[in-house]
């Protein structure tokens, strides 16, 4: 816990930006509510580690702590214009999104712990117009992907198809995890909107 406060805490409520400092945490937010992909990156990379270490103590497994973190930013980037510096720094607001967000994941946990399981139907083979409706819309992915930018295209495609995980994406590519992050959420909505239309 104390690398994260020594690498977060110098950062966490300046007010203003000056020319050889890092803008404010209020600044950087107030950008991701104006839809700043790059400002997401820089939050993520500002709080990404705080985050992760407050959902995992409240999860105790690291792929739900992940998916708690994931889904938190989702959601900051959604509301992010909603924040009120008056209410509360960025740091507690984040933090306060990301511990929902976890607490929302152990009570998902719990109730589906309790729920008994099914028998699995039989797998049936598939009709031949299920494999036209696939081929087609395999094809539709590939157009819609072709129409993103290059380095959200990049980082979905090698996700998906090469099966990297983000944080060996931000390596391979050699950008910040935020970085890779933000072009995955961003690509990912685009992806959403052209195969929509």
């Amino acid at each position: 816990m104390s690398e994260y406060a020594i690498t977060i805490s110098p950062l966490v409520g300046h007010e203003e930006a000056t020319p050889d400092r890092e803008p404010s945490d209020e600044r950087i937010l107030e950008a991701v509510g104006r839809g700043d992909h790059d400002a997401l990156g820089a939050l993520y990379d500002r709080f990404g580690r705080l985050a992760y270490g407050l959902a995992f103590r409240i999860l105790r497994d690291e792929a739900l702590a992940e998916d708690a973190v994931q889904e938190a930013f989702l959601s900051i980037w959604r509301s992010a214009d909603a924040y009120k510096r008056e209410r509360a720094k960025p740091s507690t607001w984040i933090l306060t999104v990301v511990h929902r967000r976890a607490v929302d994941l152990v009570r998902r946990e719990e109730r589906r712990r309790g729920e008994p399981l099914e028998a699995a139907p039989e797998p049936a083979s598939a009709p031949a117009d299920d494999d036209v409706v696939l081929r087609d819309r395999r094809a539709a992915v590939q157009v819609a992907l072709s129409a993103l930018p290059g380095d959200q295209r990049q980082a979905l495609e090698l996700a998906y198809y090469g099966g990297l995980t983000q944080s060996e994406l931000a390596h391979r590519l050699g950008v910040p995890l935020g970085t890779v992050k933000s072009r995955m959420f961003a690509g990912l909505g685009r992806l959403r909107e052209l195969l929509q239309e």
